[in-house]
């Protein structure tokens, strides 16, 4: 099962990561959380990485009536929409929201699932 959708820009790693924020406003997603993956593995281990960075993307009406179908579906909330350098391109890789539904086992999340990876798919096809 693949649990990721993913575009592979040419453009360079802050330019992808505007681009990425402004494609999820546009769609309704604010960023609520962010982790600089490269910056927290080189202060707590030394280790030197490619630029990865997690944003942890919400949209407030889809993540309410995922709450409402299942309070324990916040494990998995926010969408976690990651950017990362991969050689002279950058990845965009959003995790599918249908995987709640496989997870769960919920089919009142489906609904929510689907708007949740049209809108995400909208915001990916939006950087292409």
């Amino acid at each position: 099962m693949s649990y990721d959708r993913t575009v592979r820009l040419d453009a360079g790693f802050d330019t992808a990561v505007t681009a990425v924020r402004k494609a999820l406003a546009d769609q309704g997603f604010g960023v609520l959380t962010e982790i600089d993956v490269k910056a927290t593995l080189k202060a707590k281990l030394g280790h030197d990485m490619e630029d990865y960075l997690i944003l942890g993307a919400c949209n407030p009406p889809l993540a309410h009536r995922a709450l409402e179908a299942d309070r324990s579906i916040g494990l998995l909330l926010p969408c976690n929409v990651v950017v990362r350098a991969d050689g002279d391109t950058t990845l965009v890789q959003a995790l599918d929201p249908n995987t709640m539904v496989t997870l769960s086992g919920l089919p009142a999340l489906e609904p929510v699932a689907d708007e949740a990876a049209a809108r995400l798919d909208a915001a990916l096809a939006a950087l292409t």
